[in-house]
């Protein structure tokens, strides 16, 4: 669901990088806050893995499209909604300037329509309130189900309406709302049981990773806490490296939404505004459309999902450093 340029007009991709940077602001205030030094490769391992996974496109049956992961829920499920927002800034910040994933003048909007319904909305609203009595298999499922779908709605509704204050002409509000509501909708449950999958092996492995869970809680797991980022993070060189290769070659809900109303998947820039930002993309993208340039090979898919996996991971690695995350604090007499 990533918004090209073309879909969006600089007044209002201006509003949404203030309502993005806000969000920013006040999720790097709060996780100055936490201690728990755990969740820096958490926080790496985890950006690295929701990237990996976003690279597969999943196909919907009987629709002609794809849809593939957002992660938000993913993420602040695991480190909170703060520290998972500040993750998927820098998994969507490396997808536009790297991969070319996304336009650089809508990365305000890409960043409030997946990550900010998915981290704030999907973790405090109802990952939060359903773990407040304790943590189960069943809670997680439905959690992970409940959160997807609903944020991913929330973020489709968002596409439309940000589209249609832009005076996209071509992509009628009514319209592209009936197309983008319903196909985001089988899309998020599938990303739900996905999310689930994953929520349930951390569970399982080290549950006190989970955000919300409770220290009087069950407090074994399968794995130590080292071999536990191990299995995530090879499993993240495996999607990105291996399994991306196999990703639906359909239209993502998106694209396929404005096929339907326009006859392709994307529409042209026109404006100065966008040109400029698509000029600057176009000299950062060395990987673009996750391959080499000039080359469709499948070599091209693989490397840039480990690689890009490996960038993901320093530059979590690095927000933590800069903002001076998860540090203990000092103690005086």
């Amino acid at each position: 669901m990533h918004m090209a340029d073309a879909l969006v007009a600089p007044a209002v991709a201006g509003t949404l990088y203030i309502c993005s940077t806000t969000a920013a602001a006040y999720s790097i205030k709060q996780v100055r806050l936490d201690t728990d030094t755990k969740k820096v490769p958490v926080m790496g391992v985890m950006g690295a893995f929701v990237f990996a996974a976003q690279m597969i496109n999943f196909t919907v049956p009987g629709t002609g499209s794809s849809g593939h992961l957002c992660g938000g829920m993913l993420l602040s499920a695991l480190l909170g909604p703060y520290a998972g927002f500040m993750a998927m800034i820098g998994v969507l910040f490396v997808q536009c300037l790297l991969f070319g994933d996304g336009g650089l003048l809508a990365l305000g909007c890409n960043i409030w329509n997946m990550a900010f319904y998915g981290c704030f909305i999907g973790a405090l609203l109802i990952w939060k309130p359903m773990m407040r009595s304790g943590v189960s298999k069943t809670k997680i499922t439905a959690a992970s189900i409940i959160g997807c779908v609903l944020t991913l709605q929330l973020g489709a509704f968002s596409v439309a309406v940000e589209t249609f204050v832009s005076g996209i002409t071509e992509l009628p509000f009514v319209t592209f709302i009936a197309a983008m509501l319903p196909i985001h909708l089988a899309i998020g449950f599938v990303e739900g049981l996905i999310t689930a999958a994953v929520l349930l092996f951390v569970y399982e492995a080290r549950p006190e990773l989970l955000f919300c869970h409770c220290e009087t809680e069950r407090k074994d797991g399968r794995f130590s806490f080292k071999n536990t980022l191990v299995i995530l993070a090879a499993t993240s060189v495996l999607i990105g490296g291996v399994l991306s290769l196999t990703a639906s070659s359909y239209p993502d809900g998106l694209e396929w939404s404005i096929e339907r109303l326009t006859g392709t998947t994307q529409l042209e820039a026109t404006g100065e505004i966008q040109k400029a930002a698509g000029s600057v993309q176009e000299f950062t993208s060395l990987l673009p459309d996750y391959g080499f340039k000039g080359s469709e090979s499948e070599l091209g898919t693989a490397f840039s999902g480990i690689v890009g996996g490996l960038v993901v991971v320093i530059v979590c690695v690095g927000i933590c450093y800069i903002f001076k995350f998860f540090r203990k604090k000092k103690r005086h007499e």
